[in-house]
């Protein structure tokens, strides 16, 4: 409530008669630079120094239909530095404040006048009423009489006496509603150093005589109406001040006036409002200064339902613009799009955030942002949105996160922190090389489906490149019919196993520990799907683990996120990983001259008995000073079992591309980056977490079989996971399987020949035609000491030379030749016999010789 002291009429009047300014009413501020002099008037006293500002201010809630008026004599030259504000209109006590609003008169000022201007939260005053210039003009003596009025239509009246008098003189008049609410009435000063005590003000008079008026009503929920009035109205509000139109509406129960906006009532009603229009009625309604509205007055509003909180997969993201350019007929802008997938229910988006994980920041829908059922919107930048105005409802967000082009992750958080949605794109999704490159989106296909990921996405094939704010044009049917698969178990710690699935699951379900048991025996106490995807679940165990001792997790019953459930159970094995040492996993399959378009992979084998877990691993290529340039394989939790295979790339889709006979896309890990693989030759090392290198590979395109025309897209492959990652230990991968096999066992694989023979031929039969089929023979030898040295020389059956294929090498113990059925000259060998004579020189400087009999044969 304004404070009043002379009137019952007026809602603030001080003449200063009673020889103060701190009560009736009370003015609070820099109160020692004010004083009331001798003649009963409010005068400055503040330091005299130059620059000085200095303010009081009062409470006052008059806003519209009021007349504010005062005197004020400025004994001096106004200027730039010298000057006062009559603040009629303030929200906050410091009139000094960034940020504070409202409406103020400016006595003075660079161009000597009376003016009255209106200040937002940010810039400088603007400009309501413009008063004619140097009407303020005298060197020591301007007096002034103001009179502001404002009409409930919001028009200003600006009034002077230059005489001190009530002849008032009109300044202007202009309209302008911006700000309805106030809180404070007040004076400011600002001086140079001789007019620290030239301002005097008095007679402040603030007067509203016109009832409140109703400006809208609106139904926020069934049983809540919000009136607004134009100006603040009376604490206390009778119920039966306020009633429903119609026979049978529902009775208003309560009436509360807003506790931070004192135009706004909020109304209790005993039942639904009605859907269609209704009006309300308000008869007697006083307002802040005792005005009654007899009334009367009436206000209509629309509810067609009322908009509810959205649950999970309820609001989805169905569009996403992430390559904006080249355009093709949309905004040059990033975009998403979102739909509510519901029939019935109207969504209430207010405090929904759409965020990427990780980021500090998020875009937050408004208050009073809903969907309708079945509706669809587009979500912007704040600074975007009226670009796409002409595409139906948008919603033009502060903070709207950057859409990385190749890959990213977006969820939807309702503001109870629930994830309502989630979705992890790459630049695979769009099924087109050509639209990847930019000014396409990526559509959902089957909105009834939300958590298929790629299946269930693709490029659009609108004419213009999208769809924003209607139906998808790649909308089809594409329902999941598929139950959630297991796809692998890794201890994270000796009481914490996480668990992968193939797709996203029901998270109520996931969360019970009796769905989830474990052989040998151990007891699951907790069982936590992870945010925001849900395609991961965390147990925690009653008993550590011991390391390395295999365990089978099976899981009883599991649903996805459409409801699908998993049926029969589904396990996987598992156990706490050990630390690796070196030779435990080696280099198993490069491929480092893909074709064009393709890409690099290396395959890691684990040849040890160990569960390994290779977080923090690397993948490296050494180069000619002996460091090594390395790029990490795993940032989390991985698991590589005895004999697992992993093979490393970045891009898994062009390698199932290239690939698609010979890929187990399950083995395939996607990586940021690779090191660079010379296509001439190089060596490939891979290092644990340590930075321990574990194995490392010397490779050639030389090591390629020569009769290979093309070798681009061709990999090299281990042949015995037991042997050295040496050349002689690799071979070109098979034809038959498409020249490279990531991620599932070699073509030209081969297991240790039985038996401890000194000198062992296998096959003795080969056919060299790349097939994959014995398209090489081995020698393998065993020897009983080290020191040996050996040549290898390969005969036809007429006994001619074909092939010198080891000369004088030092030996191991234990290991094997191959040949690949190609003469001295790189020329296939013909069908049919050949001698290999092995010359093996013993520690003690004899000669032994062996001669060993194959077959060079051909397919008809």
């Amino acid at each position: 409530m304004c404070l009043g002291a002379a009137s019952a009429s007026a809602q603030l009047a001080d003449t200063f008669a009673d020889g103060n300014f701190t009560q009736n009413p009370a003015w609070t501020g820099d109160a020692a630079a004010f004083q009331v002099n001798a003649a009963q008037q409010l005068q400055t006293n503040g330091p005299a120094v130059t620059g000085s500002e200095i303010q009081l201010v009062t409470p006052c809630t008059a806003t519209t239909g009021t007349t504010w008026e005062f005197w004020a004599n400025l004994k001096l030259a106004t200027s730039g530095g010298n000057y006062a504000d009559v603040w009629l209109m303030s929200d906050q006590a410091d009139l000094k404040a960034s940020g504070t609003k409202g409406y103020f008169v400016r006595l003075g000022g660079t161009t000597d006048e009376v003016s009255l201007f209106r200040q937002d939260a940010t810039g400088s005053p603007v400009y309501v009423v413009n008063g004619q210039d140097a009407t303020l003009s005298s060197p020591t003596n301007n007096l002034v009489r103001v009179r502001v009025t404002r009409t409930t239509l919001n028009v200003w009246t600006l009034e002077r006496d230059l005489a001190g008098g009530t002849a008032y003189v009109r300044e202007g008049m202009a309209t302008d509603a911006t700000h309805q609410r106030s809180a404070f009435f007040g004076v400011y000063t600002t001086y140079s150093q001789a007019n620290s005590k030239a301002f005097t003000f008095d007679d402040f008079r603030v007067t509203d005589t016109t009832a409140p008026l109703l400006l809208r009503a609106a139904a926020p929920s069934a049983r809540q109406l919000d009136i607004t009035f134009n100006e603040a109205v009376a604490a206390a509000q009778p119920v039966g001040s306020y009633q429903l139109a119609g026979t049978g509406a529902p009775a208003v129960t309560a009436a509360t006036r807003d506790a931070a906006d004192p135009t706004l009532v909020h109304l209790t009603l005993a039942a639904d409002v009605p859907l269609g229009t209704t009006t309300v009625e308000v008869r007697g309604v006083a307002d802040a200064f005792g005005n009654v509205a007899a009334g009367p007055l009436t206000a209509t509003f629309q509810t067609n339902g009322f908009a509810v909180a959205p649950t999970v997969n309820q609001v989805l993201i169905t569009e996403i613009m992430a390559d904006e350019t080249p355009v093709v007929g949309l905004p040059a802008s990033e975009f998403v799009e979102v739909h509510n997938a519901s029939a019935t229910a109207v969504l209430d988006l207010a405090g929904v955030r759409l965020l990427k994980p990780g980021s500090a920041s998020a875009a937050v829908f408004p208050a009073g942002a809903v969907l309708l059922p079945g509706e669809y919107a587009v979500v912007c930048g704040s600074t975007r949105a009226a670009q796409f105005a002409g595409y139906g409802k948008v919603f033009g967000l502060t903070n709207f996160p950057s859409l990385s082009n190749a890959a990213d992750q977006l969820v939807l958080r309702g503001k109870d922190g629930r994830t309502l949605f989630e979705v992890s794109y790459t630049d695979a999704w769009y099924q087109d090389a050509r639209k990847k490159e930019g000014g396409w989106t990526l559509e959902m296909v089957d909105t009834g489906n939300p958590c298929a990921g790629a299946p269930n996405w693709r490029a659009s094939t609108a004419a213009t490149g999208g769809t924003p704010g209607r139906v998808n044009a790649v909308r089809a049917a594409n329902p999941d019919r598929t139950p959630p698969a297991l796809l692998r178990a890794l201890a994270l710690t000796p009481t914490t196993v996480r668990l992968y699935f193939a797709e996203k699951l029901d998270s109520a379900a996931a969360a019970r520990p009796a769905h989830y048991t474990l052989v040998p025996a151990a007891t699951v106490t907790r069982a936590v799907p992870a945010t925001p995807d849900f395609r991961t679940v965390d147990l925690t165990l009653a008993t550590p683990l011991a390391p390395n001792q295999p365990l089978t997790v099976t899981v009883q019953q599991a649903l996805d996120c459409v409801g699908n459930a998993s049926g029969p159970a589904t396990s996987a094995t598992f156990a706490l990983p050990a630390p690796a040492a070196p030779g435990d996993v080696v280099i198993n399959e490069i491929l480092f001259n893909p074709r064009v378009g393709g890409v690099d992979f290396v395959e890691l084998l684990n040849r040890s008995g160990k569960y390994l877990n290779v977080q923090g691993w690397q993948l490296g290529s050494v180069e000619a000073t002996g460091s090594i340039r390395t790029e990490p394989i795993s940032s989390g939790p991985l698991l590589l079992p005895p004999g697992g295979l992993l093979a490393f790339t970045t891009r898994p889709d062009i390698i199932l591309n290239h690939y698609p006979a010979s890929t187990n896309p399950a083995n395939l890990v996607l990586v940021p980056d690779l090191p660079t693989f010379p296509d001439d030759g190089g060596t490939v090392a891979v290092l644990d977490a340590q930075a321990q290198v574990l194995d490392r590979y010397a490779y050639s395109e030389k090591q390629h079989l020569k009769l290979l025309d093309q070798v681009d897209g061709v990999s090299l492959e281990r042949i015995r996971a037991t042997g050295p990652s040496e050349s002689g230990n690799f071979h070109s991968a098979a034809s038959s399987v498409g020249y490279a096999t990531p991620g599932r066992a070699n073509s030209q694989q081969q297991t240790e020949p039985e038996g401890a023979g000194l000198l062992t031929v296998t096959p003795e039969l080969f056919t060299p035609d790349e097939d994959g089929q014995q398209d090489f023979t081995t020698l393998t030898y065993q020897l009983e000491e080290p020191g040996y040295a050996g040549s290898v020389t390969i005969y036809d059956a007429q006994g001619r030379l074909a092939r010198q294929l080891v000369r004088n090498e030092t030996l191991p113990t234990r290991g094997f030749w191959q040949w690949d059925g190609l003469t001295d000259r790189g020329q296939k060998a013909a069908v049919g016999y050949y001698v290999l004579l092995v010359e093996l020189f013993t520690p003690g400087g004899t000669k032994r010789e062996f001669r060993k009999m194959v077959v060079v044969g051909a397919r008809l």
